[in-house]
């Protein structure tokens, strides 16, 4: 197949991307590189700062269109697949429906249908917006105002995100969150695909003995530290490591490139990561390929759609359970001896679940069914 992946998140693009070129198949990456992760792309479209970046911007969009055309299937990063306005974004759209066979939306991040989805009461019980009944601390903060989450409401923004999912032949989610939200609009045209990961390109430290200290590791992104409740998990990795001064050692990143990021993490054992999902997310993952314990999200619905009932290795700590977060550290800490059989689970899911011929394997097979 010929498959051009139009925008990127976190490198599950560029992942997909290199994995079904192993596999034979020919895929085009047109992103930003996830902006400051600075992945792989074969279609540069970074938007640079200022009106001369924004006029750049638009002089690159026009140059790679024709390049963007002829292909089996297009795999669009959600309905903001670029960094323009939508009434702009919506145009690239149709010219890439009407120039290739098929057009799929990878449901990777906020639109107004995850959006709904987080506020109507009875499809999540937290989410990042909303915790039980109440708004959630990424609500009315800065970070929500900088990221104008407002506009998910906006007549202008539902009526592109309508014409996108009106558009797309299908969709396939990366989490289970996105999963779900998409069931009830687009039915059977949507699939669970899953985070790919590159298991073969991490490597594997097996921990042998147990740690004299455990190395918690966190890392944070500048615009996104309230919205994945970092600073929470930032604030209870401080106190254990207060009240464990001599086992415990911390480790904080922030806005790293992708390579950099993965190998700093390399010498810790435990990876603080995402509160408000119900799923492990690709720096999670990413840990756990590398032999690291995650302290993230893991509710039984995820592992329900997944099939997984035996090996559970990714310690879920809960938003809505105060003090859920310092116990599951504190019991990590004082239990280290449990950490390396914990590390060799963590890559052994990984490897069943997310590993990119597995992830590549599942977008297949829901392309295919769209002939």
């Amino acid at each position: 197949m010929k498959i051009l992946f139009a925008g990127d998140a976190s490198n599950l693009h560029n992942c997909l991307a290199q994995e079904l070129r192993r596999m034979g198949h020919e895929a085009t990456v047109a992103s930003d590189g996830s902006r400051w992760m600075d992945t792989h792309r074969d279609i540069n479209l970074l938007r640079r700062p200022g009106k001369l970046g924004a006029l750049r911007y638009l002089w690159d969009i026009k140059r790679a269109l024709p390049q963007m055309t002829g292909y089996d299937i297009v795999e669009i990063a959600s309905p903001i697949f670029l960094r323009l306005r939508p009434h702009r974004i919506a145009r690239v759209f149709d010219y890439l429906k009407a120039n290739n066979r098929h057009v799929v939306l990878s449901a990777l991040a906020t639109d107004v249908v995850y959006y709904d989805a987080c506020h109507d009461g009875h499809t999540f019980r937290y989410s990042d917006y909303m915790l039980g009944d109440e708004p959630s601390p990424y609500v009315g903060s800065a970070e929500y105002v900088s990221n104008q989450q407002d506009n998910w409401n906006a007549p202008f923004m539902r009526e592109h995100n309508d014409h996108i999912v009106s558009g797309i032949d299908g969709a396939v989610a990366c989490l289970y969150e996105y999963y779900v939200a998409y069931k009830p609009v687009l039915g059977d045209r949507v699939a669970y695909g899953g985070i790919p990961i590159d298991t073969a390109s991490l490597e594997y430290r097996p921990l042998e003995s147990v740690p004299v200290k455990v190395r918690l590791f966190i890392g944070i992104q500048r615009d996104r530290h309230v919205v994945k409740g970092t600073d929470r998990l930032l604030a209870a990795m401080k106190r254990v490591h207060d009240r464990y001064p001599g086992i415990t050692e911390l480790e904080v990143v922030e806005n790293l490139p992708y390579d950099e990021y993965t190998r700093r993490m390399r010498e810790s054992h435990v990876i603080l990561d995402q509160l408000y999902s119900y799923t492990p997310g690709t720096n999670a993952l990413i840990a756990m390929a590398q032999g690291l314990v995650a302290v993230s999200g893991a509710e039984p619905e995820y592992y329900d759609l997944i099939g997984e009932t035996a090996n559970k290795p990714i310690v879920n700590v809960s938003p809505l359970v105060e003090g859920d977060i310092d116990r599951k550290l504190s019991w990590l800490v004082e239990h280290r001896d449990e950490l390396p059989q914990m590390a060799r689970a963590s890559r052994a899911f990984v490897e069943k679940h997310n590993a990119a011929p597995v992830v590549a394997q599942r977008y297949l097979d829901f392309w295919k069914k769209l002939d």
